[in-house]
Formats: structure tokens, C-alpha cells, sequence
């Protein structure tokens, strides 16, 4: 497709375009197309770049094969469903920035495919801090894959074998949440509580909520992506910056190794 203003600068400080970001996503779309294959997204706009106003996308417009969802209100809400390459690019060239998939897959949207749990660490605490949380958490679902959220933290993602009601899943997120309780991790949401430690959000397990897809950008001062990672790379991890990856940084990875990977 065109773009239109393909030369606007929507991160401002790297001097990031609309084209980049077009061409990022062309180039990484074979491993990103199985994480968006027949969700409802959620798309975080930004017209005029990161700087500027924005707003989550859950009424989907732009003549998009859509999903309904039933709100939290019971409010139907008409979700996107991104079915190729053109459709993404058009979602980027609206602004579409950020994308957020929901956690159930196909007509059966009272049931989750996966279960998450997004690390999230309170300053001072980093995303080394959410190492050990994340290690716990494997060890006690041995499936789970995970990713950099591309922001503060990390986001661990347990495959199911089969989907499970999102009463179900919330519940085993919740449970491991509280065992996985100490001085320096917290499972309650209250930012005043939260001040160097890692909060384990398990409420993200329910038929609203997403979590930002691996390989999108996230919409920072500078193009950050969140990332697949293996586990040893989590383990031998010694600096924040062994878990920050840019644009670049992805590209190169998916040249490197171009199969796609599961959430």
C-alpha cells in the first residue's frame, strides 16, 4: 500500500519515520503473522508520532475484518482482526504503533490460549530484578516462553494445549502470583506499595485484556521492541541493556534466525 506522509517522524529523538516503521514491520511480519493470526487487537495509536496525542483502538475502523468481544459491561466492542501484510501497514499508516492482541484465538472468545504474566518492576527495581520472578515462574509452568515487554520489564507466556476459560486461567495466574510473593515481589496492584520491588500482574488473564504482541514497537522516546527471548539468554543476563533490543537490534535477530517464535 502507500503511505501517506511516509517521511513524518514519529520518534522524534532516533529520527524514527513512518516508513521505518512500515519497513520494520514488512521485514518481521513472517514471525510476527502466527502471534496475530485470528486475535481481536487492540491497536495503540499515535497520528502524529510519540509525542503526541494517542489512544487505544478497541472499536476497530478503517474497513477491517473485525471480532466482536463483549466488554467488561457486557458493551459489544468490535475488535481488528489483521489478516495480512496490507492490513498492518494500514494500521501503521493511521498511527497504529503498538500492537496488542487479546489472549483468545479464533470465534471462541470466552476461552484464553495462553496464560501471562507481566513482570513489572517499580524503580529502583529494573528488569534484572525480573529475572529470578520469571525463572520461578518457568520453574513451575516448564512451558512458559518469554519476551521483554520492550518497556520496564519482562513478560512471561505459558502456551496452552488446549484453551481454558478465562475464569480458569486467571485463577492459576493468581494462585502462582501469591506464592511467588516475598520482599521484593508483589502481587497487588497499589503503586504505593510497589516502590523497589516486582509486581507480577496476573490480571491481565481475562477476555478484554492484552498484552503487547512479540516484535512490536513500543511507542518510548526511542523504537524499542518487545522481544522473544531464549532462556539462557534471560539467565546469562548481568546488565539492563542485555535486555533492550531497538528495531535494529530485531532485524538483525530475525536475520539470524527467521523461524518464527511462539509467544
Amino acid at each position: 500500500m502507500t503511505l501517506t506522509s511516509p517521511d513524518r517522524v514519529l520518534w522524534p529523538e532516533a529520527g524514527f519515520t513512518k516508513r521505518d516503521a512500515a519497513d520494520y514491520y514488512a521485514a518481521v511480519w513472517p514471525v510476527l503473522e502466527p502471534h496475530l493470526a485470528d486475535r481481536p487487537l487492540t491497536v495503540y495509536r499515535f497520528p502524529e508520532g510519540v509525542e503526541g496525542p494517542r489512544w487505544y483502538m478497541t472499536q476497530c475502523r478503517g474497513g477491517f475484518r473485525t471480532r466482536r468481544v463483549a466488554g467488561r459491561t457486557g458493551r459489544p466492542q468490535d475488535y481488528c482482526l489483521v489478516d495480512s501484510l496490507d492490513d498492518l501497514l494500514r494500521l501503521v499508516n493511521m498511527g497504529g504503533l503498538e500492537l496488542h492482541p487479546l489472549l483468545s484465538r479464533g470465534e471462541d472468545v470466552e476461552r484464553a490460549t495462553e496464560i501471562v504474566f507481566d513482570l513489572d518492576p517499580a524503580a529502583p527495581a529494573d528488569v534484572l530484578d525480573c529475572v529470578p520472578v520469571a525463572l520461578a515462574i518457568r520453574r513451575a509452568l516448564p512451558a512458559a516462553r518469554v519476551k521483554t515487554s520492550g518497556s520496564l520489564g519482562l513478560h512471561v507466556v505459558v502456551p496452552l494445549d488446549e484453551p481454558l476459560p478465562f475464569a480458569e486461567t486467571k485463577a492459576i495466574a493468581r494462585a502462582l502470583a501469591r506464592r511467588l510473593v516475598s520482599e521484593t515481589v508483589i502481587d497487588r496492584p497499589q503503586r504505593a506499595l510497589r516502590a523497589g520491588k516486582v509486581f507480577v500482574d496476573w490480571n491481565q488473564n481475562d477476555r478484554t485484556k492484552s498484552i503487547v504482541a512479540p516484535y512490536s514497537l513500543r511507542a518510548l522516546p526511542w523504537p524499542t521492541v518487545s522481544t522473544p527471548l531464549e532462556w539462557a539468554e534471560v539467565e546469562r543476563a548481568r546488565d539492563v541493556r542485555d535486555l533492550v533490543f531497538l528495531a535494529g537490534d530485531v532485524l538483525e535477530r530475525v536475520r539470524r534466525s527467521p523461524s518464527p517464535s511462539a509467544r
